[in-house]
């Protein structure tokens, strides 16, 4: 009887100690963000753009993650869509999306940008990953044409496709000479800590979407 009670126990133990182990060797959350030079962290120390902050931002709140910096300084939505497979080759479990403010710069039409990023975000969803689209407002001096048509793109899109939507990834920095680069464009580490701490509630709740 007693031997029969400690292999119990030892199968018990046993069972236990193997679910710690594949919790503690899961492999962590990989988020892909894609996207330009607001991305890439241009103009930044290693360390202090826009990936790094999150990630520490996100396993200050004990989140398993890994971000993957998928940022191009310079890339359109048609340059994102051109490299979009080799990006998804790392099989990214969720997708930022931040792409259009070059577009909307260089005064491209706002129906390309809108078909790009429509195949972007169908190809992301093909894959199996999570989506937030990350959306950007045209500058005020490209004309109220202008910036009527590329204003509508992002909430058009996430409405289409049934994908949550962070408004404006400038939110609470564009404007701000003391947290923008001298270039007025590019936030500071500063300014991209104000990016970050705005869009960390959208990227946690997507996170623990089902």
């Amino acid at each position: 009887m007693l031997r029969r009670l400690l292999a119990i126990v030892g199968l018990a133990l046993s069972l236990s100690f193997a679910a710690n182990c594949g919790k503690a060797m899961a492999a962590p959350v990989r988020i892909l963000a894609f996207g330009d030079s607001l991305t890439a962290g241009y103009g930044l120390p290693e360390g202090d753009g826009f990936v790094p902050q999150l990630q520490m931002a996100l396993q200050k709140m004990g989140r398993e993650v890994s971000v993957i910096n998928g940022g191009l300084s310079g890339d359109t939505t048609a340059g994102g869509l051109s490299r979009l497979d080799w990006m998804l080759a790392d099989k990214p479990d969720m997708v930022i999306l931040e792409l259009g403010a070059n577009d909307m710069l260089r005064g491209l039409p706002p129906a390309e940008a809108r078909a790009n990023l429509d195949a972007i975000i169908q190809r992301i969803r093909q894959s199996g990953a999570k989506l937030l689209l990350v959306g950007m407002l045209a500058a005020r001096n490209m004309g109220e044409e202008y910036r009527q048509q590329f204003d509508a793109i992002y909430p058009d899109l996430a409405k289409q496709h049934n994908v949550p939507l962070y408004p404006f990834f400038l939110d609470g920095v564009a404007a701000r000479p003391e947290l923008n680069q001298a270039d007025g464009l590019h936030p500071t580490e500063e300014g991209v800590a104000v990016i970050v701490e705005k869009i960390l509630p959208a990227v946690t709740a997507l996170l623990d979407a089902s």
